[in-house]
């Protein structure tokens, strides 16, 4: 009996121990289950307000913006936005923007263009030549001597041999126009008055009155001379 009684608390000592140990064994698994739980609440709130993010970022900026900024440009400035076009008895002849290239002595040249062929904009670009280049040097050359064969002992101006760097330039400098003032002028059968007359119509200043410098519409021009032409033959 006392042996029975010695070895019963024993026992339940042994049973109490097992009790607490399987206690503590069950409570780990239930906090590891809670703390994935809650990490799994973070994420999906996360991962919703990243959506509607992407989703209200996108419709803002790439679908009301540009719709804004286009109606805008559309009622304040229709003409630069439809790419400055310019017609003549309903079609479109060309761009205010974009140069063209005259080779006929009754027009104003516009100056050298390495686009393409010539002032072609699918291959907007300067030659890239190093001012070293050979087939560059030849080819001023070549233009420096044709117009001092067309207007003997006047200066050549720079931009009626150079390129500018996307080859769609449809300016030139007032002295390039003023270099080509007397061929135009002989070859039309006008004074050069009335075609100095006709070239400051269409000679820009600056902009805002400081930048840039003042310069002559080739295409523009030339279509004026044209348009005086066919009015003095009615």
């Amino acid at each position: 009996m006392s042996t029975a009684q010695t070895s019963h608390p024993e026992v339940q000592a042994g049973i109490g121990d097992k009790g607490w140990a399987c206690e503590g064994a069950s409570l780990q698994p239930s906090v590891s289950s809670e703390k994935d739980r809650s990490e799994g609440t973070a994420i999906s709130a996360n991962l919703r307000v990243a959506i509607l993010v992407t989703v209200v970022t996108t419709v803002i900026f790439g679908l009301i913006y540009p719709l804004a900024v286009t109606a805008l440009a559309q009622i304040l400035f229709p003409v630069q936005a439809n790419g400055s076009l310019l017609q003549r008895n309903g079609q479109v002849i060309g761009s205010q923007l974009l140069g063209q290239a005259f080779s006929g002595p009754g027009y104003f040249h516009s100056r050298p263009s390495a686009a393409g062929a010539g002032y072609d904009a699918s291959q907007s670009s300067g030659s890239n030549l190093a001012p070293t280049n050979h087939q560059l040097l030849d080819r001023v050359k070549s233009d420096v001597e044709r117009l001092r064969a067309e207007n003997p002992g006047a200066a050549v101006p720079v931009d009626l041999i150079t390129a500018s760097g996307s080859g769609l330039d449809p300016d030139i400098s007032p002295a390039a126009a003023e270099f080509q003032v007397p061929r135009v002028a002989r070859e039309r059968g006008q004074t050069e008055a009335q075609v100095r007359s006709l070239m400051a119509k269409h000679t820009l200043g600056r902009q805002l009155g400081f930048l840039g410098e003042f310069r002559v519409r080739v295409l523009e021009l030339n279509l004026d001379l044209d348009l005086d032409a066919q009015t003095a033959a009615k």
